[in-house]
């Protein structure tokens, strides 16, 4: 191999770690600079094709981060000045300049991203967006990687990222990290759409949409490390990283999703489960509860002893519905009532949230369990036809199918 391929070689493999690594980073900073999300994907994307020449032929700078910021600055300087001519803007202009001037010696550059951690989560974008928006910028995915997760057209896809950025820009949203007053509620914010990122790819089969999980959890240790010591964020990535610890066990050979109680004990990475229960156990000692923990703490009764420690998760979904109200978690609650034995006061309870959760099918595939254990065959095949109709992904339908032909074989 002659020296130019493999300095070739290097330099890709260079530039293949900082579009993963420090992407979001370098963005965090260029949209802090100019407000403008396109521009910053731009120069940035036009700074990386400048060092595949530049790189080859000098070798890599001292910095690689700090060049390619330095050169995605003067990048995006010339975009400006070509469609501004006012002396003002262009005084502006060489005052950026001369904040990079110097970058090139210096390799501490800031990082930015819980700034655009937050702006990409801002409540003014509808949920899809922020995910999408969060999964672009921070994730570095493409837009056809997001558009196959979410099972959108490419073009679709590309179309709602170019109006969340522009939604951004003209709503004139201050590029931010919120204070003390507004944390807790934007914060919860962020972490829902992690988690709804981390559900989205968990709960797939599919390889494009597998990926997701990943890459939630790589967004929240990236907030683990902005913001150290927060309990809600220790609980969150506790929470993922216990869920994600059982991905192998998850589905079957057919891609049927398999009952938590049937996974294969096996197939679950017991060094991840362990990292997760020391994140809940320091989250929880800083002694300031949240619904993330609870959350977590749920998860790590499930997976630490032989079996769930289903007393204890009823506890934690009382201490749950202190912080979330809602009609979903006094369904799991429900569930867990049942595991400890009061089976028919659990359906009592599922009666009652029926109305509000009727298009709900994770309620009909939990009471048709427990009509099914309570011997009530009929009525359970009947209730999972119903779960069976309001299923939309293929793993769960194939699931409650199976539980359906359950109660069939048993009846004859």
């Amino acid at each position: 191999m002659t020296a130019s391929a493999s300095n070739a070689i290097a330099v890709t493999k260079v530039l293949g770690g900082l579009a993963r690594d420090e992407r979001g980073r370098l963005l965090s900073i260029l949209i802090g600079k100019f407000r403008d999300f396109q521009l910053a994907e731009d120069v940035l994307q036009d700074a990386m094709v400048s060092a595949v020449s530049h790189w080859g032929r000098n070798g890599l700078p001292k910095s690689p981060q700090a060049w390619l910021l330095k050169v995605a600055y003067r990048k995006a300087i010339d975009r400006i000045r070509r469609k501004q001519t006012v002396d003002r803007a262009e005084t502006d202009l060489f005052m950026m300049m001369d904040e990079v001037s110097g970058l090139e010696e210096n390799e501490d550059i800031p990082d930015e991203r819980l700034r655009l951690i937050f702006t990409c989560c801002h409540p003014v974008l509808e949920t899809k967006s922020r995910m999408a928006l969060t999964l672009r910028t921070l994730g570095g995915l493409t837009t056809g990687e997001i558009a196959r997760a979410f099972l959108d057209r490419e073009t679709t896809m590309g179309q709602r990222l170019s109006r969340a950025k522009a939604k951004l820009g003209g709503a004139g949203i201050s590029y931010e990290v919120p204070g003390p007053e507004q944390w807790a509620e934007r914060l919860d914010a962020v972490l829902g759409v992690v988690y709804l990122i981390f559900t989205t790819g968990l709960s797939a089969p599919e390889d494009d949409q597998r990926g997701l999980a990943h890459e939630a959890i790589f967004l929240c240790n990236i907030l683990n490390k902005l913001r150290p010591d927060d309990p809600e964020i220790e609980g969150c990535l506790a929470l993922l990283t216990l869920n994600y610890a059982r991905r192998a066990a998850r589905f079957d050979g057919e891609g049927a999703r398999v009952a938590f109680l049937d996974q294969d004990r096996a197939l679950w990475k017991s060094s991840e489960l362990q990292d997760g229960i020391s994140l809940v156990e320091t989250a929880l000692a800083r002694r300031k509860l949240g619904p993330y923990q609870i959350k977590a703490a749920i998860a790590a009764c499930h997976c630490e002893g032989a079996s769930p420690d289903w007393a204890q998760i009823l506890l934690l979904y009382d201490e749950l519905l202190v912080f979330e109200p809602t009609d979903v978690v006094r369904l799991n609650r429900a569930v867990a009532l049942a595991e400890i034995g009061a089976l028919h006061e659990a359906l009592e309870l599922i009666a009652v949230l029926e109305p509000d959760l009727s298009d709900y099918q994770p309620l009909y595939a939990a009471k048709a369990e427990l009509l099914y254990r309570a011997g009530n065959l009929g009525k359970a095949h009947s209730v999972y036809a119903k779960a069976i109709t309001l299923a939309q992904a293929k793993a769960d339908r194939l699931f409650l199918e199976h539980r359906a032909r359950r109660c069939v074989r048993e009846q004859s």
